[in-house]
């Protein structure tokens, strides 16, 4: 079986949506995945390294250097697949189903599974991802087909299988819903009113302050015009009101710290410390704008800031996870004008936000529907 990606560069999201899961497949399921990556040829030394590293019988392939001229990797997947004599195809997103497609159109392969991270066509054209006018208005005919062509399909939230019926007409049953989830080498931790305490002080923040953190890109799609205005109203309540931004500090960061200068503060961390650093605070931000690409969205953010013991502070209608909010009173729905209350989360609290990322957003916890997949495709 092959797990084929198509212009994904290796990153934090790669690693543990595509390495770990193929990595979890094969070591807990004995799924025999094999990882086809087809990267840029930007880096491509490097970033085949990354990728090989996690995944060691990974086959890595540069693409063609202009995204247009994708199809000329799908003459290059029916030759893998001839070579290997692999039959079925678990393909990233739209580009890569379309490429499992044509192989099964030509023979090659018999079963194609298309692993839906997202409302692409919605997202190139609300947020620009490709500057190419064609791209774009090829985009949804393309995810339209491998929608409806593919046997099997993985969707991140029951948002996206929505988002296919309403605009693409699917009809069938044959998928299974699959949040995006933490690595597998996630542990939960307890942490102790007096860790917390000392970390919160070595952050430079005070025993009594009530700390909300941000982690992650403020570009664009992320809303942080919106979301600014907001933290802003909180902040001007006290002192006691910090921001952490476990970001690259860029404009938006640098123009709250100017806001509030005693009361936010922006760190860049290595993966590993982020964890530990989270839990000193008190709640997590994931608020978005209003649009079909965050309607469907399964952020992986919002395990990793529950899996640190934080309430998240989210949007409305941000995939399935602002009625999770509501119906496991995780934290809080906001609107634009809301005046938002916070207090300080005792261990108890985060605790109990720990064990709903364990029992929900780990791999293990989605075993049943990595197993329904695997029947399916082996079936």
């Amino acid at each position: 079986m092959i797990y084929l990606t198509y212009n994904d560069q290796p990153s934090g999201v790669y690693s543990s949506q595509v390495s770990d899961v193929c990595n979890f497949l094969n070591q807990e399921l004995n799924a025999e995945i094999r990882l086809v990556a087809v990267i840029s040829m930007h880096n491509f030394k490097a970033n085949r390294q990354k990728i090989v590293s996690e995944v060691p019988n990974a086959w890595v392939i540069p693409a063609l250097p202009k995204a247009k001229y994708w199809k000329f990797t799908q003459l290059l997947f029916v030759f893998i697949c001839l070579f290997t004599g692999e039959k079925k195809v678990i393909a990233r997103n739209v580009i890569a189903a379309k490429i499992a497609l044509f192989s099964k159109k030509m023979g090659v392969v018999k079963k194609v599974v298309l692993d839906g991270r997202g409302a692409i066509a919605a997202e190139w054209n609300e947020y620009q991802v490709v500057a190419d006018e064609k791209m774009k208005k090829m985009i949804f005919e393309q995810e339209k087909s491998v929608v409806l062509e593919s046997d099997f399909r993985i969707a991140v939230s029951s948002k996206l299988v929505d988002y296919w019926r309403r605009d693409y007409g699917y009809a069938d049953k044959n998928h299974v819903i699959i949040p995006c989830t933490l690595n597998t080498n996630f542990r939960a931790s307890a942490f102790s009113a007096e860790e917390l305490k000392n970390q919160k002080l070595a952050l430079g923040f005070g025993i009594n302050d009530i700390v909300m953190v941000y982690s992650g890109s403020t570009a664009g799609w992320q809303s942080f015009n919106t979301l600014g205005e907001l933290l802003g109203r909180v902040l001007q309540k006290g002192t006691h009101y910090k921001l952490l931004f476990l970001a690259n500090e860029d404009e938006n960061i640098t123009g709250m710290k100017k806001r509030f200068p005693e009361q936010v503060i922006n760190k860049w961390l290595k993966h590993h410390e982020v964890q530990k650093v989270m839990a000193a605070c008190d709640y997590g931000i994931l608020y978005r704008e209003n649009s079909v690409t965050n309607e469907v969205a399964s952020p992986t953010k919002f395990a990793e800031y529950l899996s640190a013991g934080l309430p998240v502070i989210i949007s409305e209608n941000l995939g399935d996870y602002t009625n999770f909010v509501i119906s496991h009173n995780c934290g809080m729905v906001v609107k634009e004008t809301d005046e938002i209350i916070l207090h300080q989360q005792t261990s108890a609290e985060k605790q109990r936000m720990i064990q709903l990322a364990v029992s929900t957003f780990t791999k293990q916890a989605n075993s049943n529907q990595y197993q329904t997949l695997l029947q399916f495709i082996n079936g």
